[in-house]
């Protein structure tokens, strides 16, 4: 673990976007890229986290830098690649694949994730097909064309972002749902938890899961803020 070389951060607009400053010397990727980002709020969120490391730099902290950073450096070499792997969630998202039993938690996916099933349906013309069976479904071209076309309008640092968070919760919709601020990203991650709440409130929680559960929490906060504020300075 590195220890902390700098006294002072601070955000200095460039000709390109916003770069952070540490001790005036320009914060750069672990690739040595010039860390660069096109929203100064954005670029905030980051120096925060740089500003409030003790004596040790700790990375684990710092998901917005992290994120930052594969944006980057990755994500443009990348970006057709990650187009492709967002279309390819839609087959296994989350929410199209319902229990077939108990019948309490079959009543709770449907009061959950139905009505987010048919916001994708009217918003993004995402016509996606659900099963109670193991194997993967496919969706109709339209669908996946409507995903595509989403997903390419999309700077770097979204589109690196959405394929974090369709990562994290196991669902393409739930990502939507958030980068568009129909729910935000802790009832988001609580919604793709549904099938693991439902167990926990018939068997107990373990040490492990809350630990688990608080980490990507924590996490997911952090990235949240950098939707929303985008939203608010947006209108």
């Amino acid at each position: 673990m590195a220890k902390r070389f700098y006294k002072t951060v601070c955000v200095k607009e460039q000709e390109n976007g916003y770069s952070i400053l540490l001790d005036g010397r320009v914060l750069k990727t672990p690739g040595k890229c010039t860390l660069i980002l096109a929203e100064k709020f954005r670029a905030k969120l980051v120096a925060q986290e740089w500003q409030v490391q003790g004596e040790e730099i700790r990375p684990e902290t710092m998901p917005c830098t992290r994120l930052a950073n594969v944006a980057c450096e990755l994500t443009p070499a990348r970006r057709p690649e990650l187009v492709d792997e967002f279309i390819s969630y839609l087959t296994t998202d989350l929410l199209c694949y319902w229990a077939a039993e108990p019948l309490a938690l079959v009543e709770k996916q449907d009061e959950e994730w139905q009505p987010l099933l048919d916001w994708a349906s009217e918003t993004f013309t995402l016509d996606l097909a659900t099963t109670t069976g193991l194997e993967a479904l496919t969706h109709n071209k339209a669908s996946q064309s409507h995903a595509e076309k989403y997903a390419n309008a999309l700077g770097g640092l979204d589109l690196t972002l959405l394929l974090h968070l369709t990562a994290c919760f196991g669902s393409s919709v739930l990502a939507l749902c958030v980068m568009e601020g129909h729910k935000d990203v802790l009832g988001a991650y609580q919604i793709s938890r549904l099938d693991e709440i439902f167990q926990i409130s018939r068997w107990g929680e373990d040490p492990l899961t809350r630990e688990r559960v608080a980490t990507m929490e924590k996490e997911l906060n952090a990235l949240g803020k950098m939707i929303k504020v985008k939203r608010e300075t947006t209108g």
